[in-house]
């Protein structure tokens, strides 16, 4: 079955007459009549240290080998001229592909391009494409902002997307950790993900998560889940004792002996959502001269 090819999009091939140039190959036997096309051996190719992909489907990538093996590599590569042969900037399936279906050469176009522009080119290329994971999308937006500073209007002009879904993206990073790499597996989609921010502590995304998992929930029955525990009104809210057990017995014992009377001393809480719970003492006094007697050992002088 062959494979579908996938162009590189208006914005990467403006990117690449805007700027960087194809350029002779030293390398011998172009292909005729090309516009700078030209044949490399497969074994001087080095791959991108900026692929943001790092997830390929392998029903996907035995579709494009069998299709290599048949009709060859079809759209040329990017690559770049390095100190120990060529960089791969565009086109890590087909290389892939290329290097499984053991074939010596591939078409490629040389580009004069600095690092920045081989970063930029290659992070474009890839998020123009519809192929990457949620979290690898939202990871190569983050490059462009940090490799380039730039702006996320900036990043949507770049790779033809509108910026609130550039936002929207990004926002998937501030994820636990083990909920990121779940949507980077497959095993909850970008929906999931989205739900799951509306809790803001890690530790209850990724403890929701795990149930999301375990009961194969719908993002729907996800959301009501969520909503459900952003309540206020809830009691069963996940929380902690500030204090732990038994420091709290000591305490009130220590307490009923200096003061001679009946104390209850319930510790501070802090709810999942990080907010605190008040802790209390309730001290028993039986007469106004009990009070007094008390107030005078808390060092309190009775006006009355």
């Amino acid at each position: 079955m062959a494979a579908k090819q996938v162009g590189l999009g208006r914005g990467l091939n403006a990117l690449i007459k805007d700027s960087p140039k194809p350029v002779e190959s030293p390398v011998p036997n172009p292909a005729p009549d090309d516009g700078g096309v030209v044949q490399l051996p497969v074994n001087q190719i080095h791959k991108s240290p900026w692929q943001p992909r790092r997830h390929f489907d392998p029903g996907a990538l035995k579709d494009l080998i069998d299709s290599v093996r048949e009709h060859g590599i079809l759209q040329p590569l990017l690559v770049r001229k390095v100190a120990d042969g060529y960089q791969l900037i565009a086109g890590e399936r087909r290389f892939r592909a290329a290097q499984e279906a053991e074939l010596k050469d591939v078409p490629a176009m040389v580009l004069e391009v600095s690092d920045p522009e081989a970063v930029e080119i290659t992070l474009i290329e890839n998020l123009q494409r519809e192929d990457l994971n949620p979290i690898e999308e939202a990871e190569g937006y983050q490059s462009l902002a940090n490799e380039f500073g730039m702006t996320q209007e900036r990043i949507a002009e770049r790779v033809g997307k509108s910026r609130a879904s550039i936002a929207n993206a990004l926002r998937l990073l501030s994820l636990h950790p083990s909920v990121r790499d779940w949507v980077s597996e497959g095993r909850l989609s970008s929906g999931h993900a989205k739900v799951l921010l509306g809790l803001d502590i890690p530790e209850e995304q990724e403890k929701i998560a795990q149930r999301a998992l375990k009961e194969d929930l719908s993002v729907r029955a996800l959301e009501r889940i969520v909503n459900q525990i952003k309540r206020p009104t809830r009691k069963s809210r996940v929380s902690r004792d500030d204090l732990p057990h038994a420091h709290l017995l000591q305490l009130s014992d220590q307490l009923h002996q200096t003061l001679g009377t009946s104390i209850r001393l319930r510790s501070t809480k802090t709810l999942s959502n990080g907010k605190k719970v008040p802790g209390t003492i309730e001290i028993d006094f039986y007469s106004n001269e009990d009070l007094g007697r008390l107030l005078h050992l808390l060092g309190i002088d009775d006006p009355l």
